[in-house]
């Protein structure tokens, strides 16, 4: 009966801490419609502890190195297919970040490091749910990053212009099409985090 219950190299323990850590990134990203919901999270961290928990077990004839740039390089490539670009604007890079920093958390689970697995989780979380809350009340965390744009009278004028090989325009906010004269400025809206475009 314990034979048939040991899942060497890989501990109960790990699995559900992986799941608990990759769940609770996921639910987030899956709440607010991003790509790598709570299903791609959970493969993803117990994917990335289970190569490093077979590297672990091996020993000393298995280079440890070795499997984990493997493991880093495999999950470039995923972070690499959730990047789009729409509209001459890339996105995605957050999910993309966050496919990443889950493989850490998956490593950190196979090499016996699981409070702190659950330490970087609560971190992932704060930066992902508190900087948005922020970017919400003020645009000032979207400055040096984000460009906002003055002439523009509606969007396709946005459009075209995020179409050029390098656009001005990073932030899509219109202001109402009387706000300004032809040649006059017109003044700067304002700008929420969700309705910034990064590039």
């Amino acid at each position: 009966m314990n034979n048939w219950l040991s899942i060497e190299p890989l501990a109960w323990s790990g699995i559900l801490v992986a799941m608990a850590c990759a769940g609770a990134i996921g639910l987030e990203r899956q709440l607010r419609g991003k790509p790598v919901g709570i299903r791609t999270s959970i493969l993803i961290v117990l994917g990335t502890y289970t190569f490093t928990a077979l590297a672990v077990s091996i020993g000393q004839g298995a280079d440890q190195a070795r499997v984990l740039g493997q493991v880093i390089t495999g999950i470039g490539f995923l972070g690499a297919g959730v990047m789009l670009a729409r509209d001459g604007v890339v996105v995605g890079v957050t999910s993309a970040a966050t496919i990443w920093v889950q493989a850490s958390i998956g490593t950190l689970i196979g090499f016996g490091k699981p409070g702190t697995a659950v330490v970087i989780t609560g971190l992932v979380l704060f930066v992902l749910l508190g900087v948005d809350i922020l970017e919400n009340y003020s645009t000032r965390f979207t400055r040096g990053v984000h460009s906002r744009y003055r002439r523009w009278r509606d969007r396709r004028d946005l459009r075209e212009e995020l179409q050029r090989p390098n656009p001005a325009v990073l932030s899509d906010g219109i202001a109402p099409h009387s706000a300004a004269a032809p040649d006059e400025e017109v003044p700067e809206p304002a700008m929420t985090g969700r309705e910034e475009k990064t590039i």
